[in-house]
């Protein structure tokens, strides 16, 4: 099959964008999206995105894991489908998608970033000091200090891999408590590995941080560069108009067969 892809960043987190709305890319399976996802033998990226049409909406947005499955949704892929989509001006500068979690919104902004409005969080569960919520993806969370010092990979494979998650999976966050801003570093289910950068995760932890930093607004660092979460706190287990913004940028784009 010939494939011609456009791939995309957001804050490191690296995605592969088809246009599917010839419906061309409808027979792509799991072991090539796979493949195609894979840094040493085809493109290489945290997962893959087709860009769909339906009715109701300006596309659908359908994501695939690095492992080649499809997934839950996916933040900072969310942003980049839709700096994709104005690109090739399916879209202006606000746009309606539907994804596997449901409708979002989106807005660009005049400084290129852009505005992705998240789904709806009713509930958070403690778990002793640690969180677990859904924000589109089921994350897990959990504060440390001196998250540099810590090994990401085992310690969020052991909470990936434990008895109470291990069937369904579950994203892992690290997040470290700076004075008016948190420091999160994420192991991703399904790329089953430590990512530069996880949209929803951040969204989870930024929701979180609520309890110890008292703003509607939290700046976020990763380890693929700064992002911000807007939302209204109605308690500690219901926020609503929730925003992941950040930015979203063409690496390069090719063809390829598979």
């Amino acid at each position: 099959m010939h494939i011609h892809f456009h791939k995309y960043q957001g804050t490191g987190n690296d995605f592969i964008i088809l246009d599917n709305r010839s419906h061309q890319y409808n027979t792509l399976h799991t072991a090539q999206i796979k493949m195609l996802c894979d840094r040493h033998f085809g493109i290489g990226a945290d997962g893959l995105i087709l860009l769909n049409t339906v009715d109701g909406y300006d596309f659908e947005m359908k994501y695939y894991n690095a492992d080649g499955h499809e997934s839950s949704m996916c933040g900072n892929g969310g942003r980049c489908i839709v700096q994709f989509a104005y690109t090739k001006n399916i879209i202006k500068n606000h746009c309606r998608f539907i994804a596997i979690d449901g409708e979002h919104e989106a807005v660009i902004e005049n400084n290129g970033w852009i505005k992705l409005k998240m789904k709806e969080v009713t509930e958070v569960h403690k778990q002793h000091d640690d969180f677990i919520l859904n924000t589109g993806s089921p994350h897990y969370v959990t504060y440390i200090q001196n998250i540099d010092d810590i090994n990401i990979v085992q310690q969020g494979r052991e909470i990936r891999y434990s008895k109470t998650f291990e069937q369904q999976g579950i994203n892992v966050n690290f997040v470290e408590k700076k004075e008016t801003s948190i420091y999160v570093r994420t192991y991703e289910r399904g790329v089953e590995d430590e990512t530069l950068s996880c949209g929803t995760g951040v969204t989870a932890s930024a929701l979180t941080s609520t309890s110890y930093i008292g703003k509607q607004r939290i700046e976020v660092d990763t380890l693929g560069g700064k992002l911000a979460v807007e939302f209204n706190k109605i308690d500690d287990s219901h926020f609503n108009d929730i925003w992941l913004c950040g930015p979203a940028v063409l690496i390069f784009m090719g063809d390829i067969e598979n």
